[in-house]
Parts: C-alpha cells; sequence; structure tokens
C-alpha cells in the first residue's frame, strides 16, 4: 500500500520553487534563533518544530543561534534551559552559535556603511528621535547630525567603542530615507552604548549592535538560505533585505548566498500568555513556583506537568503552517496528550479525596492479591498484582446516602462492582457528630470476582468504582492543576492588566492514598490514575514523599466541539 503524500505547506512551496530555479539543496540551511533572555513556551515549539522539521524533510543543517545583544536581560540560565528543552523535544542542531560570535565582524561592516555614506552617528536624545520620525501618517525629518562628513562618525562611532561617551550620548543610525512609510526604515538605530556586563563576551564591548542590524546578518554570516520568523516580523522584512543586500556588496565573493527571509503565523494559545517578559513578571511576583511551574506555558512546565515529546511534535503537526495568526483552542494541546499518554501509560489506582469502605462480610484479617492489566491499549505492557481487604478507601464522591436513578455509583441497597475486584452493595453509613459520613459499610458477593468465570463474576452492574486497600495504602500528594488564567484571552484586554486574570484556583494540593506498586516510582514516570486522569512523578518527589501531577483528565472535550 503506497504512503499517502502530505500536500506541502507554503514554506515548502517556496523552498520547492528555489530548487527548481537552480538552488542547490546542499545550500538548504536553516536557523532557530531563540534570544537567551527566558525559558521557551509552547508557542516556540512552533518555530522549533518548522525549522528543525524542514531540517529532517530536506536532510539539511539547522543551526541553534543564540540572539545575544541585549546583556541587560540575557543569562546563561536561559541559554542552557533553551538547549535543554530543544534536546528533550527531539531535535538537534548542526551548530551552536552565538550573535555576540559576530560583534567584530558587525562592527567592521558598520565602519564599512559608514564609509560609504550609509550609516552615522547621531547625537539626538532618544526622545528627540523617537519624534522627529514622524508616525505611519506623518513622514519623519532629517536629523541634525545627518550630514556629519564620514571622517567625523568614523572618529565618534571609534569612541563610542573606546568607551569615551556616557549610555545615551550618541547612536548609530543607517542612512535610508525619512520619509518611507514603513517607519522601520527611517533610519533605524544600529548600535547603542550600553555599559553591561555580558554573560559570553564579559566587558570587552560597550556598544551593541540593535536587533534589526544583528540578526539578518547573522543569518548572512552563516549562509542561512532561508530565514523563517512569526509574522510580526514581516514589516522588518524590507529593513531586513536593506542591511542584507548593503552588506553583499563587500562580501558577496566570500558569503555568495543572501538569505531569505519569510514569515509564518505565530502560536496564540487560549487562556495563555506568550510573552517572556510577562512570564518572567508571573515569576518574579510568586505567582507560580518558577520557570518550571506546571501551570506556565513553557516547555520545561510543559514537562513537569507530564506532557510528552511525541504530544507536542504531534500538536504542532496538527496545528499546521499558516500564514494568518489565530488563536488555538488550548482543548487541542488536551487532546494530543492525552491520545499519546491513553497508547503508553500503565493504569494504576489512587484515591485522592477519600472515604473509608468496609466490606462487612469479608473475612476478618484476610487479605488477597488480584491480578490487574496494566495497560489494555498495550499487549506488551503486562499486569501487575494488587492487594485486596476488609477495609478500603474509595472516592467520597463515589458514594450517596440518597441517590437518583441517573446515578451509577455507590449508594444503599445498589451494586456497584470494584475494579478488578468483586461487586458489592451498599448497607448502612457511619457518621460523625456534624453529621460527615466517616465510613460507608457493604457487603459483596464472594462469586463474583473478576475474570472467575462464573455467572455472578459475569452479573452485569451500571458502575464501577477503583479503590486502594486501606492497610497496604501509601500516602502521596497529589497536585491538581487548572488554567492559570480564568480568561480565554488575559492579553488582549486593552484597558485590563493580564494579571487580573489570574486564576485563584488553579492549584490544589490533596492529600491521596495510592497503590502499593507506586511506592518505588521515580520523577517523571507517567500514570493514568483511573477515571480521575493522567499523573505524573514531579522532580520534587522522593521515596519518602510521593508527589504527582495531574497532566489532564480522562474527559476530551476538543474532539467532541470538532
Amino acid at each position: 500500500m503506497s504512503e499517502v503524500k502530505k500536500p506541502l505547506n507554503f514554506i515548502e512551496h517556496i523552498i520547492e520553487e528555489d530548487l527548481a530555479n537552480g538552488m542547490s539543496k546542499n545550500d538548504l540551511r536553516f536557523r532557530f534563533p531563540p534570544e537567551p533572555n527566558g525559558y521557551l513556551h509552547i508557542g516556540h515549539t512552533k518555530a522549533i518544530g518548522i525549522s528543525f522539521g524542514l531540517g529532517e524533510k530536506y536532510n539539511a543543517p539547522v543551526n541553534l543561534r543564540f540572539d545575544d545583544t541585549n546583556p541587560t536581560k540575557e543569562e546563561q540560565e536561559y541559554v542552557d534551559a533553551i538547549k535543554r528543552d530543544i534536546q528533550w523535544l527531539g531535535y538537534q542542531w548542526e551548530n551552536e552559535l552565538y550573535s555576540s560570535d559576530y560583534f567584530q565582524e558587525l562592527y567592521d561592516w558598520a565602519v564599512l556603511l559608514i564609509k560609504a555614506g550609509k550609516a552615522y552617528v547621531d547625537s539626538q536624545s532618544s526622545e528627540e528621535i523617537a519624534a522627529q520620525k514622524g508616525t505611519p501618517t506623518q513622514v519623519g525629518t532629517n536629523s541634525p547630525y545627518r550630514e556629519r562628513s564620514i571622517e567625523e562618525n568614523l572618529d565618534l562611532f571609534e569612541r563610542m567603542k573606546n568607551g569615551e561617551f556616557k549610555e545615551g550620548a550618541h547612536v548609530l543610525r543607517a542612512k535610508i530615507d525619512m520619509e518611507d512609510p514603513n517607519m522601520l526604515m527611517r533610519d533605524p538605530i544600529m548600535y547603542r552604548i550600553l555599559y553591561a556586563h555580558h554573560h559570553r563576551t564579559g566587558d570587552q564591548w560597550c556598544i551593541y549592535p540593535m536587533y534589526d542590524w544583528t540578526h539578518g546578518e547573522s543569518d548572512y554570516i552563516e549562509q542561512i538560505s532561508h530565514s523563517l520568523c512569526s509574522l510580526e516580523f514581516k514589516p522588518h522584512r524590507k529593513l531586513y533585505n536593506w542591511f542584507r543586500d548593503n552588506v553583499y556588496e563587500f562580501e558577496k565573493t566570500r558569503l555568495p548566498l543572501p538569505p531569505k527571509q519569510r514569515e509564518f503565523a505565530r502560536l496564540n494559545l487560549s487562556y495563555t500568555i506568550m510573552s517572556k517578559r510577562k512570564l518572567l513578571k508571573l515569576v518574579e511576583e510568586g505567582v507560580v513556583s518558577g520557570w518550571d511551574d506546571p501551570r506556565m506555558p513553557t516547555i520545561s512546565g510543559l514537562r513537569r506537568r507530564g506532557y510528552t515529546p511525541a504530544a507536542i511534535r504531534k500538536f504542532i503537526e496538527t496545528v499546521g503552517v499558516a500564514k494568518r495568526d489565530n488563536v488555538i483552542d488550548v482543548s487541542l494541546l488536551e487532546f494530543c496528550i492525552r491520545e499519546d499518554l491513553n497508547k503508553t501509560t500503565d493504569r494504576v489506582m489512587a484515591v485522592l479525596n477519600p472515604v473509608k469502605l468496609i466490606i462487612d462480610n469479608y473475612p476478618e484479617g484476610e487479605e488477597e492479591w488480584l491480578e490487574a492489566e496494566n495497560n489494555p491499549e498495550d499487549e506488551s505492557s503486562g499486569s501487575r498484582s494488587i492487594p485486596f481487604s476488609k477495609t478500603l478507601y474509595i472516592e467520597r464522591e463515589d458514594f450517596k446516602e440518597e441517590a437518583s436513578r441517573k446515578f451509577f455509583r455507590l449508594t444503599l441497597n445498589k451494586e456497584v462492582r470494584l475494579k478488578n475486584a468483586y461487586i458489592i452493595k451498599g448497607e448502612s453509613v457511619v457518621k460523625d457528630d456534624a453529621g460527615n459520613i466517616i465510613e460507608i459499610h457493604c457487603s459483596y458477593d464472594p462469586k463474583s470476582k473478576s475474570g472467575s468465570n462464573t455467572e455472578e463474576s459475569k452479573r452485569k452492574v451500571k458502575g464501577t468504582l477503583h479503590w486502594v486497600s486501606v492497610g497496604h495504602a501509601i500516602s502521596a500528594k497529589v497536585k491538581i492543576y487548572d488554567r492559570l488564567f480564568s480568561d480565554e484571552s488575559p492579553d488582549g484586554h486593552k484597558d485590563r492588566d493580564f494579571m487580573e486574570f489570574i486564576n485563584p484556583d488553579s492549584l490544589k494540593t490533596v492529600d491521596a492514598f495510592i497503590e502499593p506498586s507506586l511506592k518505588d516510582v521515580q520523577p517523571g514516570e507517567r500514570f493514568q490514575f483511573q477515571r480521575l486522569g493522567y499523573f505524573n512523578v514531579d522532580d520534587d518527589s522522593t521515596t519518602g514523599n510521593l508527589i504527582f501531577n495531574k497532566t489532564v483528565g480522562l474527559r476530551d472535550t476538543w474532539s467532541k466541539k470538532n
């Protein structure tokens, strides 16, 4: 049976056209260029998936380049986290590079642009520069320093580099067109003076290149064939090309391939924010425990919550590559992890809101070990033994003293099955002085044992409950997560701050009881707690202090909607 070919997305169409027009496959080279000023989040996975996916499709190298031009916000911690996240997703880069590797070359090219009359030192304040740039409907006006001589510009620029001026005294600007309808072309700043320690170059530099100047020329130095970025950079393409083409005049013999910028729609997710600056605020103000808090949309947070690389990659594949921004329902992401974990996780039993269930006619002091299938979706997963006894824990919400006909769990004088065990019938309850139920008493049918092949074991009852034997149960902390924001678009209200939409109930920690097969679990292991959802072992969990995070519930909302 022949494999069905997937249709090409618009970026692949561009690449195929370039190859048809004479570009060699050996010239294909891509890059993922994060700024190390925060942790990667789910929005970045789209850019990662596109660039590394193209590398896999065309057997072409992909560089990991850190655009580290702002030393006041960038840290080695973020570099390390980004590398760890990309590797965890299953991708491997060809070269690890940094824009700071090119600071000298970028400076030398800036000098050449000054000599060519295409850059000048401006001594206006930032407020004055902003004012004379005009507006989208009003052209800008030339700087009074725009016609400085080449000699004076060269002298001032070198002295800027040598640290002779205070911050804000001068900037280097490209000399383009102050009347261009694209405001980015109105003599953009290329360099500013900044006395800040850089995480790689230390105090070697006190002038730092701006993003637009650095980014495209770094692509050019690395001979990137297709510079792929999100849609907000589309207005920057004209400037990208201006810088590229002017430097190309100096370097076309040494660097023959000018890169091509193309834009795709960024990934926006409901009930989520994607701004690293705002995510940092959540960390700094203690709303979350850190960048890897399981409520955060960071890759580190998703990993700690129990998400898998396969689920995230499936999510990105499902979202696809588009030219227009849109908001993806977060339930699609939840659908993808649920689908993956259903195939790969063992089923176990845990009780999160326990109440005692006593089987009155079960022999006192007796226990038996019942066989339970680990994962019906995986034949190779095998089975395990779980202990059964007279006194069990069940979920408090699985019992009602009085219930309607539509309540298919335990109630008085009605039967349910205990998972992998026996059919029981509710008989009576014991309450405390406040009227709270502290014990449920029931009877069991000893011939109804699951899998015993008796007529009683085949008897159909409408409800099945999970349980844990009291004498064998292990204590555990379970963290139940809800969405961090209560609003579908917390970042979309012009008149309200996103912090106003923090969900105060986004985390609930409960004391639970789990079956004894889980006593030696290790951080990162994932399970399905039967009837409750998918959970994983938290990074802080130890043998004597087990901690589980709820990844996602069992109920599928996204596929029903769609």
